[in-house]
């Protein structure tokens, strides 16, 4: 490499390096801008993915804050955050309800056999068209539902304790 053209790669490394940290730094998946957000939840209706609990629909997210998160038994991330799920289900008196995307029933019955189940309803999101409606990138993800059914807040990825207590729990406590 010539002496002369050291210092401009040298110039546009360091504005590229800052560009790159400023925005990595600034990163939160809470944050990130999503279609539906302060927008009514799409309308469906889904059977349930479990005997003995009920199928979830856009109407039952009406009348009161919920938690809506999407999972996937073959999904790792999913049984990462399912222990904080269990927790929040415990401790913060909202309802807990989930989505079950392109999944095989028996998987989950037997994944929520062994660690509990923290929904209190579970739809089955067989073909993936609910997922589409809500703009997800991937599973896991969780919303707030607001109480006139309304998507007022969103995580892409596995909950863990410090996106509970910094991010989940204030927009609860905000909605009360």
């Amino acid at each position: 490499m010539k002496p002369q053209h050291v210092l401009p790669l040298g110039i546009f490394l360091t504005i590229a390096v800052a560009f790159g940290a400023a925005f990595y730094l600034n990163l939160d998946p809470s944050e990130t801008p999503f279609a539906i957000k302060d927008r009514p939840v799409p309308e469906f209706d889904l059977p349930p993915a479990l005997d003995g609990t009920p199928g979830l629909s856009s109407a039952d997210l009406k009348g009161q804050v919920t938690i809506v998160n999407f999972f996937a038994s073959w999904c790792a991330p999913c049984h990462e955050e399912h222990p904080v799920l269990m927790r929040l289900a415990e401790r913060t008196g909202v309802a807990v309800v989930g989505i079950d995307y392109k999944d095989k029933r028996p998987a989950v019955a037997e994944w929520f056999a062994r660690d509990g189940n923290p929904f209190s309803r579970v739809g089955f999101d067989e073909t993936g068209r609910v997922f589409i409606d809500w703009g997800l990138a991937g599973v896991p993800e969780t919303f707030v539902v607001d109480r006139a059914g309304n998507v007022v807040w969103r995580y892409q990825g596995a909950l863990n304790e410090a996106v509970v207590a910094k991010g989940l729990e204030p927009m609860l406590e905000s909605l009360k």
